[in-house]
């Protein structure tokens, strides 16, 4: 049996493990949320103690607080800060809808936590959780600030440079594959040429429209509530509480953090979370586009598409031996959908706005950090083990080239669309190239289609055979 000592809270006596720094608000929400066993991320916990330590400091200021109290719960936000107290962040994520459950948790280990550095035992409360730890502040506006400054940071800290990392690989892979000619696909179906590099453009600008669109939605982030406490009014706290803690956050973090311009708007509805979920949706949608065509065009290494060659990083099969698979991009685009699915549920978590709080706070920060951490993640190691290492097989990039019915499409213009067409289904019957069946039909003279047929003036604007005067 484990030792136990008796904490209280307004509603009565609670018994808490002696060990734990929680109190009875916590030890009630442990009995009332053995929901999923996840908790808050280690980002928000951290944010938490960003606010709580700020919180102190900024009442030591104010004169709100005396100087030895206030130290020592600036010592142990620091700990909160650091990840030494996590173990005693023990509410689980579907709780109250306000974070009022983990607010306290925080407020409770810090309080005892404080008592202990001042000498004294848990429990005894010569640092209250509320009237102390939780000076100028409320579940109300305390939750979405971390929620907000723990996405900040994580976006912009993990997330985009990731980002800028496979940005910067496929522009490298746009240059070094740009005189490699492929076939063009739409429908699934061969289209017009186009060059190898011009694709890998293509990601690379992808990825920067990405970036960007998270970095508008952080601005929306940057965007703090704290100071609204209960409904936005700010009842309870100095006026100069709000923008001095968030001084301090901003400072930490180097991020550009600013008090809301309206509390109604910052506590009442999570629309700047909503926007930054769709942002991070956003750059699943064009991850997913990316690693889905990088597979198929992976595909073989025989039977396949085969223009790229994928590095090689694990067996690909239990039974079938030599068997490699696309597993780097299979795994980016699992994340990808994950993403997706946790943005569906931040959509409906800011659809309960009620009045003047949202009361899904708890699940859309924990979708958002999820969506953002995996992202991260995923990102990094497709970049390390598939795009790096990624080549072209330029041999049958541009023997496909000329096996295509579309090279058809560059004769429209100096024979029609129709003769053309007749030319590409004859190709098709027979088994021969267009340019087999071109020649053989006389339609051109063979110089002439030799130039039009010419796969790498394809790839640029212009008429095919004619100089750009001519055109």
């Amino acid at each position: 049996m484990c030792e136990t000592r008796k904490e209280r809270d307004s509603m009565g006596e609670m018994t808490v493990p002696a060990e734990a720094l929680y109190g009875a608000q916590t030890a009630r929400a442990v009995e009332n949320f053995p929901i999923s066993g996840m908790g808050f991320p280690r980002p928000f916990i951290r944010a938490l103690g960003m606010i709580k330590q700020g919180a102190a400091r900024t009442n030591l200021e104010l004169g709100l607080i005396h100087r030895e109290r206030a130290m020592a719960i600036m010592e142990a936000s620091e700990e909160v800060i650091t990840g030494a107290l996590d173990e005693h962040f023990v509410v689980d994520i579907f709780q109250t809808g306000s974070g009022t459950s983990t607010n306290m948790n925080a407020n409770e280990v810090i309080a005892n936590r404080a008592a202990g550095l001042l000498g004294q035992a848990a429990g005894g409360r010569p640092v209250h959780p509320n009237d102390h730890v939780n000076l100028g502040q409320s579940s109300n506006d305390v939750i979405p600030t971390a929620m907000h400054v723990s996405a900040a940071v994580e976006i912009r800290h993990t997330l985009v440079p990731a980002l800028f990392a496979i940005q910067e690989g496929f522009g490298e892979k746009a240059l070094a594959f740009d005189d490699i000619i492929k076939i063009g696909r739409t429908h699934l179906q061969d289209a017009t040429p186009v060059r190898l590099g011009q694709v890998f453009s293509g990601y690379a600008r992808q990825v920067s429209q990405a970036i960007r669109r998270l970095e508008a939605a952080l601005e929306d982030l940057y965007e703090l509530p704290l100071g609204g406490t209960a409904v936005g009014t700010g009842i309870n706290t100095d006026p100069a509480f709000a923008a001095k803690v968030i001084e301090g956050i901003a400072e930490v973090t180097g991020l550009p953090f600013r008090e809301a311009t309206n509390h109604f708007e910052a506590q009442g509805a999570r629309d700047g979370a909503v926007a930054a979920s769709a942002a991070l949706k956003g750059c699943a949608v064009a991850l997913f586009k990316i690693a889905n065509d990088i597979r198929l065009l992976g595909s073989g290494p025989r039977c396949g598409l085969g223009e790229l060659i994928l590095p090689p990083v694990q067996p690909g099969s239990s039974i079938m031996p030599g068997k490699v698979n696309p597993v780097m991009t299979e795994s980016l685009i699992q994340v990808c959908a994950q993403v997706i699915g946790n943005d569906a549920a931040v959509t409906l978590g800011g659809l309960a706005g009620n009045f003047e709080l949202n009361v899904m706070m708890p699940l859309l920060a924990h979708n958002i950090l999820q969506s953002v951490e995996l992202l991260g993640r995923a990102v990094t190691q497709f970049n390390l083990r598939c795009l790096q290492g990624l080549e072209a097989d330029r041999d049958r990039c541009e023997s496909l080239v000329e096996q295509s019915l579309a090279m058809a499409t560059a004769l429209a213009p100096a024979i029609g669309y129709d003769k053309a067409a007749s030319i590409a289904k004859k190709a098709w019957e027979t088994g021969k190239t267009v340019r087999q069946v071109a020649g053989e039909e006389g339609v051109l003279e063979a110089e002439q289609l030799k130039r039009i047929l010419d796969p790498r003036p394809m790839t640029e604007p212009g008429i095919p055979g004619k100089t750009k005067r001519e055109a």
